[in-house]
């Protein structure tokens, strides 16, 4: 009996480990490979404060820089960065700005799609002509004055360099095979560490408990992630706008973690209360039958 507990107590932990692997992995596959949810998860944003000031900041310093006859030590320092950040606020705040975002996000992911599923060599580069097309002709029906003479140029922007292209490439291999085995090894090890057990009831119950274990570690390691990513960050990145990218890409994934918490929970108490209202086993001993002195017949 010993061996068998063993084996089994084995088994289940490994399944209960492998759970949140097995999630975090299907997630990252599934669902940032997944060029129309992805669009749908960052739509959203455009109307999100702190994405349209990172915006807004980024592209005032690229205008001021462009137009400044002499580069100045800081945007601050030039007389024109105040009106130029005003209008670019305002787009921020338009249709066309939100049809400019959709179409960017769109852009970049099919772009890391084919890097990732080809051997191409050289940079991931977006092409910005279909994104300044959509936007010409959001101002166009906005009847925006001289919105139809923005010219629409071919212009390939790099978004990951050639030199990270590889590791990047050979990581997403990994993890689209990982994503395919996790979950399988993590079903075939609980199924069998439940079925060698010689409770099968408590191995049910000690599943479901480390299933939802594993469920609260897994919103925990994304809540610290979070941390741990916005720390890293340079100081010219926008934290707020990261921070709101972040949360969006995770939303399914912390949904997951607490998914598994309460499936575990459900499963640990419906097997425990099961348990309880079993009956006893009956303890029936078998006395062997007294003996009855024999019977005398009256005297006459």
């Amino acid at each position: 009996m010993a061996p068998r507990n063993a084996l089994s107590a084995t088994l289940l932990t490994l399944a209960c480990l492998l759970t949140p692997c097995a999630t975090l992995t299907t997630w990252a596959t599934h669902t940032l490979t997944d060029t129309p949810r992805y669009v749908d998860t960052m739509a959203p944003l455009a109307t999100n404060p702190a994405i349209r000031e990172a915006v807004a900041d980024a592209v005032q310093d690229e205008v001021v820089q462009t137009l400044s006859p002499q580069p100045a030590a800081t945007t601050t320092d030039n007389p024109l960065t105040p009106f130029i950040k005003d209008a670019v606020r305002s787009f921020t705040r338009t249709p066309a700005f939100r049809t400019a975002w959709t179409a960017t996000n769109e852009a970049v992911h099919d772009a890391l799609l084919r890097a990732l599923h080809t051997d191409t060599p050289g940079p991931v580069t977006i092409d910005l002509a279909p994104v300044t097309a959509q936007v010409r002709a959001r101002l166009t029906a906005d009847h925006m004055p001289y919105a139809h003479r923005i010219p629409v140029e071919h212009t390939e922007v790099a978004v990951v360099p050639e030199a990270e292209v590889a590791g990047l490439r050979r990581g997403f291999h990994m993890l689209d095979a990982a994503a395919f085995w996790l979950p399988l090894a993590a079903v075939v090890l609980a199924v069998t560490g439940t079925a060698v057990a010689a409770c099968r009831r408590r191995a049910l119950t000690a599943t479901g408990l480390g299933t939802a274990l594993g469920g609260a570690l897994l919103a925990v390691a994304v809540a610290v992630g979070r941390r741990l990513t916005l720390a890293d960050l340079p100081d010219r990145i926008h934290r707020p706008a990261a921070a709101a990218v972040y949360d969006a890409l995770t939303a399914t994934l912390r949904t997951a973690s607490w998914l598994l918490l309460a499936l575990g929970l459900t499963v640990a108490l419906a097997s425990w209360l099961t348990g309880r209202r079993e009956p006893p086993p009956s303890t029936t001993a078998s006395a062997a039958p007294s003996r009855q002195p024999p019977a005398t017949l009256p005297r006459p």
